[in-house]
């Protein structure tokens, strides 16, 4: 098997790394290297990546999500924001007007570019022999993060990615059966029974951290109002009306 596809088909998310192991400045700089090569709409590259180093910031991280203490324990933690505070540079020096407030798709824009650039990151890590798990939960603590990194105006925290060495195995989770996600020329209906059969497949793999079956973690999810405080974060930084 080609190796790039066997990393991308084995990738999985570790959550335990050593403590004392230091990633080389030569390969931290090759991960930020290959996530600043991802592709980028129009090559606009709406996104910035903060490398968290001081400790006392990612002790803050972790307290603010003590779910994921690995923002303090791995090697190395990258902050992903959308960033569209370059282009408003861009807008001031050629004297144009800048209504991104007027549609969501600036902010679709820099979510997507900045997840490109996380994926090559992810995978670079992997090449590297290291393991790394994206936290998506920091956003619950967007508008504190955006305060404690002095993040500009137009930007806003997206994800975080911790790497380094794992420290426990961890298998690759099954995905969802073939047909419920690719189709071809058109979208194929498909029987709610794919989705009972990965609830099984699911309950088979048995995560530990999984306490529902996946559709029922999902029907709460979207059932309650959404603790991913993404809206409010984006009115804090004054990108919606």
């Amino acid at each position: 098997m080609n190796k790039t596809i066997e990393i991308l088909k084995n990738r999985r998310s570790y959550r335990d790394f050593d403590e004392n192991h230091v990633i080389t400045k030569e390969d931290l700089q090759e991960i930020l290297d290959a996530a600043r090569q991802a592709p980028s709409w129009m090559n606009g590259q709406f996104y910035s990546i903060i490398v968290i180093q001081e400790k006392k910031l990612r002790e803050q991280l972790v307290k603010w999500n003590p779910g994921n203490p690995h923002m303090l324990k791995s090697s190395v933690f990258l902050l992903f924001i959308g960033d569209l505070h370059r282009t408003k540079m861009v807008s001031t020096a050629h004297e144009s007007v800048y209504p991104i407030n007027e549609s969501i798709e600036p902010i679709l824009l820099a979510t997507t570019d900045a997840a490109l650039a996380l994926e090559n990151a992810v995978i670079a890590t992997e090449s590297l022999g290291l393991g790394s798990v994206v936290v998506g939960s920091i956003r619950k603590n967007g508008k504190e993060i955006s305060q404690l990194l002095e993040l500009p105006e137009y930007t806003f925290p997206l994800f975080g990615l911790s790497f380094g060495k794992p420290t426990v195995e961890m298998k690759v989770k099954p995905r969802l059966p073939e047909p419920a996600v690719v189709h071809y020329d058109r979208y194929h209906p498909y029987a709610y029974t794919l989705i009972e059969q990965y609830n099984q497949t699911m309950e088979a793999f048995g995560e530990a951290r999984e306490t529902k079956r996946w559709s029922q973690k999902f029907s709460d999810y979207f059932a309650t109002e959404p603790i991913i405080l993404t809206e409010q974060l984006l009115k804090f930084q004054h990108l919606l009306k």
